[in-house]
Order: C-alpha cells, then structure tokens, then sequence
C-alpha cells in the first residue's frame, strides 16, 4: 500500500516536471510556466474525477441487485471475502472480453466487465477475473492506473500542440525539429509511464484474485479463454483511446506493429504458469 502512494506521488511529480519541460520546449520560460499550471491542475483533476471520465468513455452503466443480480451478487460475494468496501458495479456494452477496477481508494473503487465477458465465461472462471479486478482495488493499484491513462492522454494531446506552436525562431517561425521532437517524444514517455506500472502488477493482482477466490485455476482458465477471443475481437473504445488498455485485464488492442512494443501486461501463458503453481 506504502510503495503504490510513493508511486503514485512519484507519478504526480514527473507529470508536473513533465509538463513543464514540454512547456518550455514549445514557448520557453512563459510556455514553462503555462505548462506547469496545467500540470498541477491535471493531477488535481485527475486524482478527483479520472475514474468518472474513463467510465464514461466506455458508456459504462452502472448495475445493482435488482439490474444484474449475477454480476453484482458475484462482486458483492467476493468483496466480503477479501474485506473491501462494496464497490459500485458496471457493465459495459463491448463484446470483447475484458474487465478493469478504477478509482481513487477501496471506498471509492468501481469494477467494470463487458457485456462480452460474462456471456463467454463460466461463473467460475468470472468469479476468478473479478477477483482479479478486486485485488486492483486491495493493493491500492487503481488509483495509479486511472491517473496515468488520463496523464497519458494528455501528454500526447499536449504534444500535438507542439506541432502547431513549436518553438520560433528569430524570423517567428515554427522550428520543425522542436515539433517533431515533442510529436515523438511525449506519447513516447506516456507510453513508458503506463509500462513502468503495469506489468508487475498484473502478477500480483493474479496473485491477489487466486487467494480472494480461492480457485488460481478458474483465473488460470479465464485468462487462457479471454486471450483467445480477445485477439479477434476489437474493442473499438479502446482502439480510440490506447492509453486506457493498461487498466484491462488482457489488452485490449488488435494488431502488432508499434503498438506491440509498448504491451502493457505480461506474456499470458507467464501468467497462466504462475497461476497453476499456486495449486
């Protein structure tokens, strides 16, 4: 719990630094200043209202005991059994199968799972993947993730006004390598960024979901199953929104190419190894 705050202000403290950077490349020492504002406001926003923005980004509708009984008595069950808080439960209208936890704290936590993933899974193997999500919440992972796919969003955004409004030079002209430089490089960090925290953690939220369940071979299952129809099934949010993969389950994004270089979770068959020798 100690190490995700540390990560987290480390986070908020790069973004700012970050942020200021890009500001003075773009418009020197009032560009820098500029940037720095935004950067705090970003973190300010971002810690309050993150969760909020991604849900609604995939049309999420939140579902209680009467609206989804399956879901919600499963999620219901199973947080009782790790000691969390209930959080509020979503289901998002995608048929790929896939899953993610956000929010800032276990007492202001919400699980999401496509419409794709509970037709396609067991009960038992969906019991496994929630508690999969749940332990996001238990170790505290969630806040760190919903911030740095929102960070990572703008600083590609931010990075596109660079293109525009790139340093000048003695004539007042864009200079193009200034543009170009932060067109690379910015998404380039937030991508890095999303890779640093996510990897490790999707062990330890297998790890954290098998001892909450009491089952590692319904995980173990589920995963195996969701990796084999995730492949060919977009997720067309997602897609439009690649910073956000990193708080799936299973990634959710189609294809190779440059995109394979910056996988935000684990070789599944690792995780699956793992997991069997938890039995």
């Amino acid at each position: 719990m100690f190490g995700n705050w540390i990560k987290t202000s480390i986070l908020m403290a790069g973004i700012v630094a970050l942020f200021g950077a890009m500001g003075a490349a773009i418009g020197g020492r009032q560009g820098m200043l500029l940037a720095l504002l935004m950067g705090g406001a970003m973190n300010v926003w971002a810690y309050w209202f993150s969760d909020k923005m991604v849900l609604r980004m995939y049309n999420a509708q939140e579902v209680d005991a009467t609206t989804s009984p399956y879901l919600y008595n499963m999620v219901q069950g199973l947080a009782q059994r790790a000691g969390l808080p209930m959080p509020k439960v979503y289901i998002i209208d995608e048929d790929q199968p896939n899953a993610f936890a956000t929010g800032r704290s276990p007492e202001h936590a919400a699980v999401a799972a496509t419409s794709g993933i509970i037709r396609m899974l067991s009960e038992r193997e969906l019991r496994g993947v929630m508690a999969h999500e749940l332990a996001h919440v238990k170790n505290r992972d969630i806040l760190i993730s919903t911030i740095s796919a929102t960070v990572a969003g703008a600083i590609s955004m931010l990075a596109n006004f660079g293109m525009f409004f790139g340093n000048r030079d003695s004539e007042d002209r864009p200079n193009p390598i200034v543009s170009i430089a932060m067109m690379i490089l910015a998404p380039l960090a937030g991508m890095l960024i999303q890779m640093a925290i996510s990897r490790t953690r999707e062990f330890g939220a297998d790890r954290g979901g098998a001892e909450i369940s009491g089952d590692p071979e319904a995980l173990a299952s589920a995963l195996a199953k969701i990796d084999a129809f995730a492949r060919g099934i977009p997720m067309h949010t997602a897609e439009q929104h690649p910073e956000t993969a990193q708080m799936m389950i299973m990634n959710p994004l189609s294809g190779g190419g440059l995109r394979s270089l910056f996988s935000t979770h684990p070789a599944t068959e690792e995780r699956i190894a793992r997991l069997r020798a938890m039995r």
